[in-house]
């Protein structure tokens, strides 16, 4: 697997408190990858050390095989960065801004500043200073998928655009890795997270507490299954499916499964009674978040 980011042991403190305590990673190449925790967690500190705007107390960090502090300048012009605390000239506007990056970067990226302008709806003709915080952040996803970079990384992204932006951002992550380019995406908006990531780490008080695929995240979680049946079996039917942690029986025909992992073992032993009805509560990956704080001692 060739990697766009390894981590190994990287731990920072300031004074006292441990920002980060030797987080462990790897981020393929190519991958959208979501790096979820609560504010505090330590996704903006992890990020810092990334991109050498902090140096480490211990451990290493390499990205796109260079070394952050000695390869700064070459790394920079390979990534594009997203801050999660965007702070723009107010009074230049958008378009002067982007030229402005552009002219630094080296390659002409007025064809690809206009056409994501035109998906984001974003206003680049007025001062930044006179538009909203969410249209602001427009202009910073603009600033860092203009120049195709090969990474990246994005911190709350869609903090402060509205749901149809939100889309649009999704699609331009998916059609950045579809391109080979690897995503960094951290996020406290799980729903986002899920539905863009191919793997996610759930961080917590800067410790990695699970990174997995979020497809086989969502599978180790139990769900709600209720089924309903013109004649309804005895629930002893259902004993040793796979899967099954339990069944209760309900009024008016209704059986209640709760399901642990892939729901084919339940649905292959549920044909043969024709069900008339079958309705199944969907785990997301705020279940798996909170499943997994709640299993590391709360927050």
């Amino acid at each position: 697997m060739e990697r766009a980011i390894v981590a190994e042991g990287l731990r920072k403190t300031f004074g006292s408190s441990v920002a980060l305590d030797g987080l462990d990673l790897e981020v393929a190449v190519g991958e959208v990858f979501g790096f979820v925790g609560p504010n505090g967690a330590g996704k903006t500190t992890t990020i810092r050390l990334m991109l050498d705007l902090l140096r480490p107390t211990d451990g290493t960090v390499r990205v796109l095989g260079l070394d952050p502090r000695r390869d700064g300048v070459e790394l920079r012009a390979r990534i594009g960065y997203l801050p999660g605390d965007l702070n723009l000239p107010l009074r230049t506007t958008g378009r002067d801004y982007l030229a402005d990056h552009a002219a630094i970067r080296g390659p002409a990226l007025a064809n690809d500043v206009d056409a994501l302008a035109a998906r984001l709806d974003a206003d680049l003709d007025r001062p930044m200073g006179e538009l909203s915080l969410g249209n602001r952040r427009k202009i910073g996803v603009i600033d860092a998928f203009a120049h195709r970079p090969e990474l990246l990384v994005l911190d709350e992204p869609t903090s402060g655009l509205d749901p149809l932006v939100q889309q649009t951002f999704r699609a331009l992550a998916k059609e950045a890795a579809a391109q080979g380019r690897t995503v960094f995406l951290s996020s406290h908006v799980l729903d986002e997270v899920q539905h863009v990531a191919d793997r996610v780490a759930v961080l917590r008080r800067g410790r990695l507490v699970v990174e997995d695929r979020v497809d086989a995240l969502l599978a180790r979680l139990v769900r709600t299954v209720k089924v309903t049946f013109a004649d309804a079996p005895p629930t002893a039917t259902f004993a040793g499916v796979e899967g099954v942690v339990e069944v209760v029986e309900s009024v008016h025909g209704e059986l209640r499964f709760v399901v642990a992992g892939p729901m084919g073992p339940l649905l292959t032993a549920l044909a043969p009674h024709a069900p008339c009805d079958l309705h199944a509560t969907e785990p997301d990956l705020e279940d798996v978040f909170l499943d997994y704080y709640r299993s590391d001692g709360g927050s």
